[in-house]
């Protein structure tokens, strides 16, 4: 580790522990530009950005930034070209004061007839719609199964590097920010299509991993099952400094709150669902953005989640059927899967030895992608299909 990033860590965790989180944002920027604690703050930038607010990369996948809206735009699709009824549209849709464009994919023979699934798909930092579309290979699925995906977009003017706010805690909670905003757009297209309200599903790539996790806690009611590629759990940072800390380390103390020995407030605890959220992960073991200790992480949060909404307290029963496997491409992975007490499958985390920070068994046209990995689009959707949602009649 070198000496720019032991003193990023060490101030960053003495602020941030001290609640001085605007003092711990300015000490990782002087870190990162080699400077001393006595350096003076950086002027203002053009266009009246204070200081703190100076875009900060942190590996890619967390940019510290004061939230941007957009301008109002209208809210109707605008048609896309493909053959026959199978589009590739593009719109907008506006929510609370935030707008955000998207694409929806409706696969070949859909006019109206039986409702079909919804995938929603949030794509990683840098990426795009399309981008995600082509590295993943979910519209080929879909056509060929019969499901529409939905690829919500986050612009340059919410996060400089596309990526969605997952750790700012303005965008961790039911009823606000983008969490808000993507669960109004998935309802929107339901209702404009017709969709399955059984069968809806969330899953993302790293930045949109995480966001598709404490979406898919916020909402529970709508969503069926979620899939975590590379993120990080909800409620694991607030702020710049522990979205570092968590990103590197995997360290996260907010998943089981331990008990305080003067009768002070314990640690802020993640979203926990009222309603069990089935959760799929994928994880690179090589992965040196996010660490993979957080997709075992995201396992226990969706576990603790399954033990407090179940009324019996029967389930999830303790241990874990663990099995070995080879990709056809020779890529080593282990799956560990968590059953309930009655044989349902509640957690699948699937460790993929060798790999780093892509998607595994993407396709080379997009960017983050393994193609040597486990086909993660296929065996995300062979789970969500395995978990259609139990509506009341």
């Amino acid at each position: 580790m070198n000496e720019i990033f032991q003193e990023l860590m060490r101030k960053a965790t003495q602020l941030t522990h001290k609640g001085r989180l605007k003092e711990a944002t300015a000490a990782i920027q002087r870190a990162l530009r080699g400077t001393s604690a006595e350096s003076p703050a950086p002027a203002a930038t053009p266009g009246g950005m204070r200081p703190e607010a100076t875009p900060l990369v942190l590996d890619g996948c967390v940019f510290e930034v004061h939230d941007e809206v957009l301008p109002p735009q209208t809210a109707k699709p605008t048609p896309g070209t493909g053959k026959g009824t199978e589009t590739f549209i593009s719109g907008t849709h506006t929510h609370a004061g935030l707008t955000r464009r998207y694409k929806l994919y409706q696969p070949p023979g859909h006019q109206g007839g039986k409702p079909l699934p919804l995938v929603v798909m949030l794509h990683g930092c840098t990426q795009n719609p399309d981008d995600f579309a082509a590295g993943t290979r979910m519209n080929d699925q879909a056509r060929a199964q019969g499901f529409f995906v939905l690829y919500p977009e986050q612009p340059q003017e919410a996060n400089p590097s596309r990526c969605w706010n997952w750790f700012k805690h303005n965008h961790q909670q039911r009823g606000r920010g983008e969490p808000a905003l993507l669960t109004s757009l998935t309802q929107t297209v339901m209702q404009e299509h017709g969709m399955d309200a059984r069968r809806v599903y969330v899953a993302g790539l790293s930045a949109g991993g995480a966001m598709a996790a404490i979406v898919a806690a916020a909402y529970p009611e709508l969503f069926a099952a979620v899939g975590v590629h590379s993120g990080l759990p909800n409620g694991s940072a607030s702020n710049v400094a522990e979205a570092l800390m968590v990103m590197q380390s995997g360290k996260i103390q907010f998943i089981t709150p331990p008990k305080t020995a003067h009768g002070g407030a314990p640690p802020k605890a993640p979203l926990q669902p009222k309603i069990p959220i089935p959760t799929i992960v994928f994880h690179g073991d090589q992965d040196q953005t996010v660490h993979p200790r957080n997709g075992e992480q995201v396992i226990a949060a969706a576990l603790a989640g399954a033990a407090g909404a179940d009324p019996t307290g029967t389930f999830p029963p303790g241990s874990a059927r663990v099995e070995q496997g080879v990709s056809a491409q020779g890529r080593r992975y282990t799956r560990s899967t968590q059953h309930g007490d009655r044989g349902q499958a509640l957690t699948e985390h699937w460790l993929v030895h060798g790999a780093g920070h892509a998607w595994s068994g993407g396709h080379g046209q997009g960017s983050y992608t393994d193609a040597t990995g486990p086909d993660a689009t296929r065996e995300m959707l062979r789970f969500f299909f395995e978990h259609p949602k139990n509506l009341p009649h």
